[in-house]
């Protein structure tokens, strides 16, 4: 009878964690975004939770937790329950840049289960309007003869803004003082208002203060022009050869979550990135969708592994301090 019960017991576990999986979600889950509210992290997160919310019918939170250079949301991420409903929103800057810079507790690769890359954004280097610089070439000669160093909006040490602005640096031979923030919505809302001098930011960022006039944009870090700002010229074209930089973003979930629960999110993160509303609301913020065959979570772990590789020589040759 105690053989029976107990088999029964552990058929009845069994049975739940199955069912468990299979009926992911049953509540609310939640993106963390380790950026200030209406950067372009958080605004790609928020377009791509509204329509995943739809494929895996619960609702889709995105909760902003800052500092350290994005380290201390993906550690927030990172500790809950393995089991689907905290979902890690990243990109360049925070799953590899800041494995080189911050003395993390954790392990961006072995504590993290990838889950989908998503789209990436040039770079594109702007100033203040008060900056008489017109064209990059009179920008970098500006920055070479100020007999201080100009100030540089970042995300923090280690973001994709910094990551930009000393491979900028590495090329120019420019001097720049770095001024970090929460994010790059913050340090946008400074450049605008005339507080620092320059951010070389992401284009979904920077794209609708060009436009309006707001800021002055020189230069896009791609090989070709961006769809969503033909008039601005590549870095190639305005003189500054092979500068070409692009900030990738991705989904990670805690190791050891269940394969069929990742499949389950990446399912719902494609289609939604596969929707024509959404794709022209991210093609018009200047983000390039990845291609169909990048899309699995095993492709996005290869990708950050072989970016590891790339930019870990060049940030610790920088010698990057954290305040």
């Amino acid at each position: 009878m105690r053989r029976t019960v107990r088999t029964a017991l552990i058929a009845m576990l069994l049975s739940g964690g199955v069912a468990r999986a299979d009926n992911f979600p049953s509540h609310p889950v939640t993106i963390v975004v380790p950026f200030a509210a209406g950067g372009p992290s958080d605004v790609m997160a928020r377009k791509l939770a509204e329509r995943m919310k739809t494929t895996l019918g619960e609702t889709v939170l995105v909760e902003n937790v800052t500092g350290a250079g994005g380290s201390i949301g993906v550690g927030r991420a990172l500790r809950s329950p393995p089991d689907g409903y905290t979902i890690s929103f990243g990109h360049l800057g925070t799953h590899v840049a800041n494995g080189a810079v911050y003395k993390l507790d954790y392990d961006l690769v072995a504590d993290l289960e990838p889950v989908v890359l998503l789209p990436s954004n040039p770079m594109i280097v702007v100033s203040k309007n008060a900056v008489p610089a017109k064209s990059l070439g009179e920008l970098i000669a500006w920055l070479k003869a100020k007999p201080t160093p100009a100030a540089a909006g970042t995300a923090g040490a280690g973001s994709g803004s910094h990551i930009a602005g000393l491979y900028f640096q590495n090329v120019t031979g420019v001097k720049l003082q770095y001024v970090p923030y929460r994010g790059t919505g913050p340090a946008m809302n400074d450049l605008v208002a005339g507080q620092i001098d320059l951010i070389v930011d992401q284009l979904s960022n920077s794209i609708n203060q060009v436009r309006a006039g707001n800021i002055r944009g020189y230069a896009i870090t791609d090989t070709k022009r961006a769809e969503s700002a033909p008039d601005i010229p590549t870095t190639d074209e305005a003189g500054l050869p092979g500068f070409h930089m692009t900030l990738w973003s991705g989904l990670w979930v805690p190791k050891g979550t269940p394969k069929d629960i990742v499949a389950k999110l990446n399912a719902s993160a494609v289609d939604a990135l596969n929707d024509p509303a959404v794709r022209k609301q991210l093609q018009n913020l200047g983000l390039q969708m990845p291609p169909k065959d990048k899309l699995s979570p095993e492709a996005l772990g290869s990708w950050q592994k072989a970016e590891i590789a790339k930019w870990w020589p060049m940030i610790k040759a920088a010698d990057v301090k954290v305040n």
